[in-house]
């Protein structure tokens, strides 16, 4: 195991061990709110603070490399520099004291950049979603959304006042149709083009790593809705940056700017910032900075943060950033090919021990571009297994379970980066096929309590802690799941 690993599962299992039977003397306040912790802890599913300090990264945002490579901090001192009497803060919200120059001029030159009307940048994505679908459906509209649609946008439709919220199955388009088709008839308001439609959609999906079919899905909401009352939103967090002219995203690589009402890109990912922007035409605009609460109650996004997203900005259209785009391209195809090619993956895969639901058709060489996420799917509740043997080998990999994800559908996300090399790719590959070595044996002898190496280590690291203690942790022989789950 690597000295990073050791550190690692040192810190998971510290941060597993059950506090609340210790504090029959405390504030039930806080007594309760450790037996909520505890029930995470109990079953290994407690996360830990960690520096990223591993020595191979399958697993952050930074994806071409502005954050890893230094470009960032460089073009964003300089732009300390060239405005040297900055306020750190706003002061205030945008309708009070809080509007600056600095930002009024990055939204102008993100909205000249994009070709729309205007550009709203605020604090993160999270506050974008909130803002966008608190407020633009009305009462009388029906949000109608994919259900994989992130988390943060969910939270804006539960306190919109839409009269409905609607959700189609995954990426497929005839229940997008069936859907659509069931509010046209169910609702005269929007049958008649009094009321509208909002559709919520992501370019590529965070978890899944997949793309959503939005020409499609824009060529059936026209037919059923001929009189332009269902509009689209869409969330480019995983996609600007990475796709399309200069790096402005999915919609733009498709040319379908014009039909799409508003467009969401988040700074956090490929732009190795922080805030997101929101793109719209000055109706939508307005709307949300008069009408959305989560920004007229908070104080504008500070000058760092519109500082970081100028550099990050400039940075993303340069002849470097697209070698790193295209780069990222080559070495997701390469991971796939070396993966796939590999006899105990193929022999794992058939067992069902792993998979990649998104590329089992291996067309990924026939396609314009794939995505950069590329989770592989385990067994159920075996995603933590593949994450501790990666851990061992320095790999970051971050599993992904429910409620994050549906039930029996667990995963290590993995993700790529331009600055990868061939040989870190060779490594993944390698450290994958030996767990699923290790797996298949495990399979073959039968034997339910045995777990693979790296998990026995963390599971022998957690019953020490809660030893020490005098707690009692999990069973003795359990692992996430109680056994191996085989």
């Amino acid at each position: 195991m690597t000295e990073t690993g050791s550190v690692w599962m040192a810190e998971w299992a510290a941060v597993q061990k059950v506090k609340a039977p210790s504090m029959k003397n405390e504030s039930v306040f806080y007594r309760n709110l450790e037996e909520e912790l505890d029930l995470a802890r109990q079953t290994g599913h407690s996360l830990p603070l960690h520096l990223p300090s591993h020595e191979i990264d399958f697993s952050s945002c930074d994806v071409i490399g502005l954050g890893h490579s230094g470009a960032l901090r460089k073009e964003f001192l300089q732009e300390l520099a060239d405005n040297p009497n900055f306020h750190l803060g706003a002061g205030g919200s945008r309708l009070m004291d809080g509007h600056t120059r600095y930002q009024d001029k990055l939204e102008r030159e993100i909205a000249e950049m994009f070709d729309v009307e205007s550009a709203l940048v605020v604090h993160s994505g999270w506050t974008a979603n909130q803002a966008i679908f608190s407020t633009i459906p009305r009462p009388g509209d029906v949000i109608v959304y994919d259900e994989l649609m992130h988390a943060t946008a969910l939270a804006g439709m539960k306190v919109s006042l839409a009269l409905e919220q609607r959700l189609f199955r995954h990426n497929d388009v005839d229940s997008f149709i069936e859907v659509l088709e069931e509010v046209r008839d169910s609702q005269p308001q929007i049958r008649s083009g009094k009321r509208c439609v909002i559709i919520a959609v992501e370019s590529y999906y965070s978890m899944d790593g997949d793309v959503c079919p939005l020409k499609e899905l824009i060529d059936a909401a026209k037919e059923i809705f001929p009189l332009g009352n269902a509009q689209f939103v869409v969330d480019e967090a995983h996609s600007f940056g990475v796709i399309g002219p200069k790096g402005l995203g999915f919609v733009s690589e498709l040319g379908l700017e014009k039909e799409i009402a508003i467009r969401m890109h988040t700074f956090g990912k490929a732009l190795s910032g922080s805030g997101a922007v929101i793109l719209s035409n000055n109706t939508v605009r307005w709307m949300l900075i008069n009408h959305a609460k989560v920004l007229i109650c908070s104080v504008a996004p500070p000058f760092t943060l519109l500082a970081a997203a100028r550099a990050g900005l400039r940075l993303m259209q340069s002849e470097e950033a697209q070698k790193a785009r295209d780069r990222l391209q080559y070495l997701t195809k390469l991971y796939l090919d070396t993966l796939t090619s590999n006899p105990i993956y193929k022999k794992a895969n058939a067992k069902g021990l792993l998979r990649m639901p998104m590329h089992e058709e291996e067309d990924w060489h026939d396609q314009p571009f794939i995505t950069h996420i590329v989770p592989i799917w385990t067994k159920s509740k075996h995603a933590h297994y593949l994450s501790f043997h990666l851990v061992s080998d320095g790999i970051n990999g971050t599993p992904i379970v429910f409620p994050i994800v549906p039930k029996g559908e667990d995963r290590v996300r993995l993700i790529m980066h331009s600055y990868n090399t061939e040989e870190e790719v060779k490594t993944l590959v390698n450290s994958i096929c030996s767990w699923a070595q290790e797996m298949l044996e495990i399979e073959a002898s039968g034997d339910k309590n045995r777990l693979p190496k790296a998990a026995q280590r963390a599971f022998d690291l957690m019953k020490k802690v809660a030893a020490e203690d005098g707690v009692k942790g999990t069973k003795e022989t359990d692992g996430v799941n109680g056994t191996n789950g085989t």
